[in-house]
């Protein structure tokens, strides 16, 4: 099982906020902003502090996918 982070992306345009402004405001360093960019798992806090800032729900920001899939790789 795998990860993408999509959602939040397309969350980000539609706020016309950048990860960078996301990083800042939530608290987290632009290394968890990398790891979200390589659809690589991050810490529960993390996604809980950036849906804070957005005021949406995990699944607004994520998915789970079969392994693979998320890199266009499976």
């Amino acid at each position: 099982m795998g990860v993408t982070y999509r959602k939040l992306f397309h969350k980000l345009i539609e706020e016309e906020m950048t990860p960078k402004q996301l990083a800042d405001q939530a608290g987290i360093s632009l290394n968890i902003m990398t790891r979200i960019r390589r659809n690589e798992y991050i810490s529960l806090e993390s996604v809980e502090k950036i849906t804070r800032i957005l005021q949406c729900d995990i699944g607004d920001i994520l998915e789970f996918t079969q392994a693979g899939k998320e890199d266009g790789n499976g």
